[in-house]
């Protein structure tokens, strides 16, 4: 009877540790990782402002941000604007500015050199901006 529960034990040992392990949750997202760049961007400038965002945005300025596993920014650019070209000027050096971030975790990389991503500045009309990716959602629509 002894050797049978051995037995018994150690086939479902081996089973189970033969199974693949269940998939692990990244410790962060992409846009986890683009909330903190952000969050850098905003600390760093003296022109942002928390208000509620106006009806209607002066300027919107999309920019693609490349950050590499360093947490340099070795790529920034201007996506979209309405050609205020002061307030595009002004989201670039706020990333410049901000410079460099947290290093994206390996898992986030991928293997890759560098993470891409858009983030958006809101500009009221008073030049101030805020980061979209802390304007909470319904706040925009």
């Amino acid at each position: 009877m002894y050797a049978t529960r051995t037995l018994a034990v150690v086939v479902l040992c081996a089973s189970l540790g033969a199974c693949a392990p269940a998939p692990v949750a990244l410790p962060y997202t992409l846009k986890d990782y683009q909330q903190g760049v952000a969050r850098r961007i905003v600390q760093t400038s003296a022109q942002t402002y928390i208000a509620p965002l106006p009806d209607v945005m002066k300027s919107i300025v999309v920019l693609e941000i490349t950050v590499d596993a360093a947490g340099q920014a070795t790529a920034v650019s201007v996506l979209r604007s309405n050609g205020y070209a002061h307030l595009e000027q002004r989201a670039l050096a706020s990333v410049a500015k901000a410079a460099p971030f947290t290093p994206p975790a390996p898992a986030l990389l991928r293997g890759a050199q560098s993470v891409s991503f858009l983030e958006t500045f809101l500009f009221r009309d008073d030049d101030f901006f805020q980061v979209r990716s802390l304007v909470p959602n319904e706040k925009l629509f």
